[in-house]
């Protein structure tokens, strides 16, 4: 098995990505506390940026077929900034959907096979046929 050299930038990223996630988590767990929901988003989109780099996070938001997304999703995250959480939630959230709908199917494929379950395994490769 080989390893992927990661740099410290990326370290740095995943760790800030692992915060966001538990101020995001903890922001909803406290009925939509909006400056936990707030810090979170940003330490979602600084990670994410500390991943991937300026350049490739700008290009990711900003192509032509992602802007529905893109538009929802910052938008999401700018109502957080200004107190409207659950509003800014619902519309990020929609947002996200839009821009990672293209991930989830390869994320669902990737736990069915690291996760060996043979209900949800029968379950799923049943329901992709029509016939």
């Amino acid at each position: 098995m080989t390893m992927v050299a990661m740099t410290e930038f990326q370290k740095i990223g995943i760790g800030l990505m692992g915060f966001s996630l538990f101020f995001l988590l903890f922001g909803v767990l406290l009925y939509f506390d909006s400056v936990l929901l707030a810090f979170g988003n940003i330490l979602f989109l600084t990670g994410l940026t500390f991943i991937i780099g300026y350049r490739r996070t700008a290009h990711f938001f900003f192509q032509r077929h992602k802007f529905r997304g893109s538009f929802f999703f910052l938008g999401g995250v700018s109502l957080v900034l200004c107190r409207w959480p659950i509003i800014g939630m619902l519309v990020e959230s929609y947002g996200f959907m839009l821009l990672f709908r293209s991930f989830f199917p390869v994320a669902v494929g990737f736990v069915l096979s690291a996760v060996n379950i043979p209900f949800l395994n029968t379950f799923f490769s049943s329901s992709s046929s029509m016939v």
